[in-house]
């Protein structure tokens, strides 16, 4: 597993753990429509694209022209 993999999961587990550490200590209601579920949508997205490998935003960069980066 790469660097860049673990710092996706890593980070998207994070964002996750807070999201549900606010909505149990009863800091966010999560049942109303708030700014809250996309912070969701973006800790999912970077969980699931570091243990897949899929990520959208790689797609729609890529099809952007954007190069591949050396990892520096």
């Amino acid at each position: 597993m790469t660097v860049e993999r673990m710092v996706r999961i890593i980070a998207g587990f994070f964002i996750m753990l807070s999201l549900a550490l606010t909505h149990f200590s009863g800091s966010a209601d999560m049942t109303q429509p708030s700014w809250l579920w996309f912070t969701a949508f973006v800790g999912f997205n970077l969980f699931q694209s570091g243990l897949t490998r899929f990520c959208p935003m790689d797609i729609m960069f890529k099809k952007a022209g954007l190069k591949q980066g050396c990892g520096l």
